[in-house]
């Protein structure tokens, strides 16, 4: 039989094509980064992990590769130049990013300082993050694009930016904001810079495709942009309308949709032209995907074209249109987000135990008074053939229902009943491993795997840290950061550390479809660690408190061909204790532990506890109530050692056989 080896995991995890060079394993099967796409020996995760442990963080914990970031700003803008160039463009590339996508001022830091050089802005989608952007954004040469809905202190402020010397366009989203804005404009003595975004016919394609069209949430339709230009005129404001904006969605999947929508933009940016108006800009949105699964295709996780193929595709689109109109091109905006800033974000979080289906600690011998259901279903398991799997798999379930049934009327034993119920879960995982040797499988046969998957207990909330998970089944590649010269054996599912149902992933990333279970090493004594990929898109911002699981410990991590492993540890930001997340819904930390140790000051005084296991008990509380809100990996470790040694000596009974 043939090793396993570095190569096949590369493969089976489809690691090639959705990390992008970005990702790749290192001889000794450890999972590695390369912040400058496959250029360098890459920064080793297992080490990071032990870096990370050794200043006292506990898991999970989120890796932020900040030149990721620097590297897919210089990459976008560098498209750009290159097409310009490349269709003789008569016009400049003035993108933005949209901080709703990652809010993190290091995130955003970042972005600006790799984007200086090619005057990158920002854009803003509400007053809370318009204040930020105002403050950050310092050049004066970069675009500040206002989108949303707006009040007075939104438009207010935009307007205070103008004053300031920067170039902030306030983009109206629906008729009444532009009377608002020509309001405030002459309240405040500025001129305004103003953009409008066009309701196109066109549609984005994936997830969220229901986001734009005709019947989307924000822009104008033609006549309402008709008569926005009337008023304009009419206020002697024609000149600053400066840029058409349009956006088509989050994640299009499809290029034939961006080029639509790029060409319905670019012919009515020339209607406007022709109408007199002095437009600079034209806005073509975000929409720009990542490759999830790898697949190059139109699936939901998936793009069907690469970052120079959208930018081509945008710039000769225009110029096409623009050059058929005979009228000027504009200078192109974008507000890619997504692509940016997705793939430097990684969680890692250890696996503390499995859940196996049909597995007990009890031995069910056969007895001699047990029921015929038992007796029937063992002869099933013991007559099993490859010739009579799907025939077995029928009775085998019959028998079960039959032996619930009895069960309720009261006519079996709990004894029995488990019987049944483990004999059934031996019959299933014959009949999956035979059945993977046969030319045809039959439907109910193949989904087996996914009901014996086992359960691989994560350290780590779903819903604060994968929301699109969980809320739109967004997939995410998941991959072992270690042991890649060793065949994963198991499949699984995982499912986190919340008291919730929902807190499971059971979908996972293929390169031709989408996989229920995921290929998994076995746990052993060491720890066993899982990496969660390309999570830097939205993850950040929009998980909630579910169970009160606060944010993530989390380190920024940059390269330094001079350190130890070729990078070192710029930051550290401690996740979220206990008291801090109490704090935001009105627990106050002081006064828990006063009525604690009210608790138990008054069992010291009626003698159920002594005064010194009193003083412990407050003690351990405090540190508990100041502690990190996930698992604590390292007194798991040592609560299960401790288990398994009263085992082993007999202080804790060992399984029996059920006679």
């Amino acid at each position: 039989m043939k090793s396993w080896s570095v190569s096949d995991s590369l493969k089976l995890y489809n690691i090639e094509n959705w990390g992008d060079q970005y990702f790749s394993i290192n001889p000794t099967g450890n999972l590695t980064v390369h912040p400058r796409r496959g250029e360098g020996p890459g920064i080793d995760l297992m080490s990071v992990v032990d870096e990370v442990k050794t200043q006292g963080l506990g898991l999970p914990v989120l890796i932020r590769f900040q030149d990721i970031i620097r590297h897919r700003v210089v990459a976008l803008n560098e498209a750009f130049r290159r097409s310009i160039a490349e269709f003789g463009y008569q016009g400049e590339y003035k993108g933005v990013y949209p901080i709703k996508v990652n809010q993190m001022r290091e995130v955003v830091e970042e972005i600006l300082d790799a984007g200086r050089p090619y005057d990158f802005g920002l854009e803003a989608g509400s007053k809370a993050e318009l204040t930020a952007v105002i403050a950050m954004n310092t050049s004066p040469n970069s675009l500040i694009i206002c989108n949303g809905y707006k009040d007075y202190g939104f438009i207010k402020t935009a307007l205070m930016g103008i004053k300031l010397g920067k170039r902030v366009i306030i983009v109206i989203e629906k008729l009444t904001e532009l009377y608002q804005v020509i309001a405030v404009a002459k309240e405040m003595g500025v001129s305004p810079q103003i953009g409008i975004r066009v309701k196109l016919y066109s549609k984005g394609s994936g997830k969220w495709e229901s986001s734009g069209g005709e019947f989307a949430k924000f822009g104008l339709t033609t006549p309402e942009i008709l008569h926005a230009v009337e008023v304009l005129r009419r206020e002697g404001l024609q000149d600053a309308f400066k840029l058409l904006h349009f956006h088509i969605g989050s994640q299009v999947t499809n290029i034939k949709t961006i080029k639509d929508a790029v060409k319905e933009g670019s012919r009515i940016y020339s209607k406007l032209r022709k109408m007199g108006l002095n437009l600079e800009f034209l806005d073509v949105g975000g929409g720009l995907g990542v490759d999830y699964d790898g697949s190059r295709t139109s699936f939901d996780s998936s793009i069907n074209y690469s970052l120079q193929e959208y930018v081509s595709d945008v710039v000769y689109s225009i110029k096409e249109i623009c050059e058929a109109e005979e009228v000027p091109t504009p200078h192109i905006v974008s507000e890619s987000g997504r692509a940016l800033v997705a793939h430097h974000s990684v969680l890692l979080v250890n696996c503390f135990g499995n859940i196996a289906v049909g597995a007990t600690p009890m031995e069910l011998s056969e007895t001699p008074d047990e029921d015929d259901v038992v007796r029937e279903m063992r002869y099933l398991k013991q007559n099993l053939s490859q010739k009579n799997l799907l025939e077995h798999f029928h009775d085998a379930v019959q028998r079960k229902e039959e032996a619930l049934s009895m069960f309720k009327l009261g006519f079996l034993s709990l004894e029995d009943k488990a019987k049944v119920e483990q004999l059934f879960w031996q019959i299933c995982k014959v009949i999956h491993k035979n059945a993977q040797g046969l030319k045809y499988v039959p439907d109910e046969v193949e989904a087996l795997g996914k009901a014996l998957a086992d359960q691989y207990l994560c350290n780590f909330s779903l819903f604060q840290s994968m929301p699109d998970h969980w809320a739109i089944q967004h997939l995410f590649p998941i991959v072992p950061i270690h042991r890649h010269d060793e065949q994963p054996m198991n499949d699984a599912t995982l499912v986190d550390i919340t008291c919730d149902s929902d807190g499971k992933v059971c979908k996972f990333i293929d390169l031709r479809d989408i996989k229920d279970t995921l290929p998994l090493h076995s746990l052993k004594a060491d720890p066993y660690y899982l990496g969660f990929f390309l999570m830097g898109a939205y993850q950040d911002i929009m998980g909630d408190l579910h169970n009160l699981f606060g944010r993530v410990n989390e380190v920024h991590v940059f390269l330094d061909e001079t350190e130890p492993g070729g990078y070192y540890i710029e930051e550290v930001i401690k996740g979220n204790n206990i008291s801090g997340v109490l704090s935001w819904i009105q627990y106050s930390a002081t006064d828990l532990e006063k009525k604690v140790k009210e608790q138990i000051d008054a069992k010291v005084r009626e003698g159920a506890v002594k005064p010194k296991e009193g003083v412990e008990l407050q003690n351990f509380y405090e540190g508990v109530l100041h502690g990190y809100t996930y698992m604590d990996s390292d007194n798991h470790s040592r609560m299960m050692a401790a288990v398994e040694y009263m085992v082993r000596s007999g202080t804790i009974a060992a399984p029996i056989t059920l006679q």
